[in-house]
């Protein structure tokens, strides 16, 4: 982004008083971490400031400093000076309050997927960052913002899980330097890592064993695939929050380039996906089925009228060719 850009941005935020805060649908870390850390960031700098979500943080996240702040029903928007949309590619994923939220004028939009869907009347797109949590960090150094422990935290927390714990090709020498200036700050990465990583109920350990009993590999190992069914959830007792980062067994896998998650809800039929390495891009596939992501990780989801064995037949067809290329 160029310097002449960013300041349109600052000089937008400093002119508002009231700024809404928002982010996708079922918000992952670095999407909560990102509006809580810049919520709590322009807070600090005499804003007021309303951090709008479709429904309170999962429980899997809700350990982030001040997610009890989250508001789940829009406020008088015509008190509202300005509006800032993090970490979404596509309008379509504010949720259903989209269309009151696309009337917030100027709305700025901050995000680093690839694949982005132009909205908003200020954009700050860069598909090559590791994550919306160090660009939010970058904002703040041009806002000459105070970072408090709070938002560090929540910043730090974004960048861990948004570069698979630093392992992605996303991953450069400037996210270190960010998360060490944020370690700086006080934030313990132990604690951190301990509360998104190992953060397992009984019910979600009882599933993961189901989910994978369905391991499926094909192309002499290099895609690897697992599903869960509804029958899986009800006999469990888990929730669908509760496979957050059931993916990352499949790909750890030594041989695996692909691997990919199959999910059966109540309405839909969602796909997730994480490859290794830059010559495996997942967000292409994801977006010819109509969805999203990074190339290291996407996904897209499928109406619930196509049966499951008919959407993994589809998911294979289209990744076969590229593990196999």
């Amino acid at each position: 982004m160029s310097a002449t850009y960013l300041n349109e941005i600052v000089k937008t935020i400093q002119k508002a008083e009231t700024i809404l805060v928002a982010t996708h649908i079922f918000p992952d870390p670095d999407a909560l971490g990102s509006q809580l850390g810049l919520s709590n960031i322009l807070e600090g700098l005499g804003k007021k400031v309303i951090r709008y979500s479709e429904e309170p943080a999962s429980y899997l996240y809700n350990f982030l400093p001040e997610s009890e702040k989250l508001v789940c029903e829009l406020p008088d928007l015509s008190q509202i000076d300005c509006a800032i949309v993090l970490d979404c590619g596509d309008c379509l994923r504010l949720g259903k309050a989209m269309e009151a939220l696309l009337t917030i004028h100027p709305m700025i939009v901050i995000d680093h997927h690839a694949g982005h869907q132009d909205f908003g009347d200020l954009r700050w797109v860069q598909s090559g960052r590791a994550s919306t949590g160090d660009m939010v960090y970058e904002l703040s150094k041009a806002l000459q913002a105070e970072i408090s422990l709070d938002a560090a935290h929540c910043l730090y927390a974004a960048i861990v899980a948004d570069t698979g714990s630093f392992k992605y090709s996303s991953t450069t020498a400037t996210t270190f330097t960010i998360a060490g200036a944020l370690v700086a700050r006080g934030v313990k990465p132990e604690e951190v890592a301990t509360r998104l990583f190992d953060n397992f109920t009984e019910s979600r350990l009882h599933l993961l064993q189901t989910v994978l009993a369905t391991l499926e590999l094909f192309a002499d190992g290099k895609l690897a695939m697992i599903t869960a069914t509804q029958e899986m959830f009800a006999r469990s007792g888990a929730a669908s929050d509760d496979t957050e980062s059931f993916i990352n067994y499949p790909r750890s896998l030594v041989s695996v380039k692909v691997a990919v998650f199959v999910k059966e809800k109540e309405d839909a039929i969602s796909i997730s996906m994480r490859s290794k390495g830059s010559q495996y891009d997942v967000a292409e596939i994801a977006r010819q089925l109509g969805g999203g992501g990074h190339r290291n990780a996407a996904g897209c989801k499928f109406c619930k009228g196509e049966t499951l064995a008919e959407v993994r037949e589809q998911i294979v067809a289209l990744l076969l060719p590229l593990v196999e290329g």
